[in-house]
């Protein structure tokens, strides 16, 4: 269950972010500069709240099927992709602040990753239906 809750929160999150809440505010009439830097800050706390939830969701990952689950299963490499993504970001947005390209590319790798994501199953969870046996 945190496993959905988790990818629920963030990939959820980022995606909301830039396909509802930025395209609404603009239509409402707020100023770009205004718009801007609500961006970069909500994009900001969003990556950090994404790294967050991520970890959680590679410890459960780690509990229901080891360690070797993080480099040899899709969702560990999924799961550590956004780690760097989220990583790449704070380092691209620290250290080299003009660079609002890698910040959107480093973004969309978290947001792709994410959405690839949802599509695989849940750890430890067959995906059958429990039948009773008589």
């Amino acid at each position: 269950m945190i496993w959905q809750l988790a990818q629920m929160l963030w990939v959820g999150g980022v995606w909301l972010l830039h396909i509802g809440l930025l395209p609404v505010l603009g239509r409402v009439g707020l100023a770009p500069l205004l718009i801007d830097e609500i961006d970069g800050m909500l994009t900001a706390l969003l990556v950090g709240f994404s790294a967050v939830c991520v970890t959680f969701q590679a410890l459960v990952l780690i509990q229901a099927e080891g360690l070797v689950s993080l480099w040899r299963d899709i969702r560990g490499q999924l799961l550590v992709m956004s780690l760097y993504a989220c990583g790449m970001y704070f380092v691209v947005r620290l250290g080299w602040p003009d660079a609002g390209q890698w910040l959107a590319f480093s973004y969309l790798v978290l947001g792709f990753s994410g959405l690839v994501l949802v599509l695989q199953p849940v750890p430890g969870w067959s995906g059958r239906v429990c039948e009773a046996h008589p």
